[in-house]
């Protein structure tokens, strides 16, 4: 077996073990082990929602990208907010639950401010009606933070402003997406945001688990709020 595979499989290994995790501090505990190695890990995986999300959101952006302010829901290490910097936006809050992944995002220097929440169980700790763009990238899966997080999302966002989300669409996250999307619905339905684009994508991620092979696929949702 090359060493690539060896790779592959550990990278596996590691994340069928966090879906063991029940509790959100179990979750948060998984995060903390797995910052140091989270960035080369995922690149084993060739996940590219980061990217993807990114080029949606430059896609649609109109706006002054120097000035806009940018929120990174689920931060992790940073990896969104280098994909947008790369697209010309320069001002970023992070939050995320996990505080060793939110030392290496701080270590990176793309965030000008960087905020501690256990998402889904408290209230983003932002200024609702803020930021020109929300996004979150990985975190809207099973096991991960509720779907109905989305309306705080929404909350975050100036009007008129753009939200970009992520999720998985392989087996085992087909309810998750069906709840989200209902909600995603549900907020147009309300008047709270329109949608403006949803990407399907194929090839999203290697697959991890026994029951799949290749890579899965993965949704790309972009709001803006009215």
């Amino acid at each position: 077996m090359s060493a690539v595979n060896n790779t592959f499989e550990h990278v596996k290994a590691v994340i069928l073990s966090a879906h063991k995790d029940t509790t959100s501090r179990d979750k948060v505990n998984f995060y903390n082990s797995w910052a140091e190695n989270y960035d080369q890990d995922v690149a084993v995986l060739d996940y590219r929602a980061p990217s993807l999300a990114a080029n949606s959101i430059s896609s649609h952006f109109s706006g002054d990208r120097d000035a806009a302010v940018v929120l990174d829901v689920a931060c992790g290490t940073g990896l969104v907010a280098k994909q947008m910097k790369s697209h010309g936006f320069t001002h970023f809050v992070g939050i995320d639950g996990s505080e060793a992944m939110l030392r290496l995002a701080r270590e990176s220097r793309v965030y000008q401010d960087l905020k501690k929440a256990m998402l889904g169980e408290e209230q983003l700790p932002v200024q609702w009606d803020l930021f020109d763009v929300v996004v979150m990238v990985g975190a809207l899966s099973i096991g991960q933070v509720p779907a109905g997080v989305v309306r705080q999302l929404c909350k975050s966002a100036k009007p008129g402003g753009c939200i970009c989300m992520t999720t998985r669409s392989n087996h085992e996250n087909q309810e998750y997406k069906a709840i989200l999307e209902r909600e995603l619905k549900q907020m147009e339905e309300e008047g709270l945001w329109s949608c403006v684009e949803v990407t399907e994508v194929a090839d999203w991620e290697r697959a991890v688990s026994k029951e799949e092979e290749g890579y899965i696929s993965g949704a790309v949702y972009l709001y803006k709020k009215l």
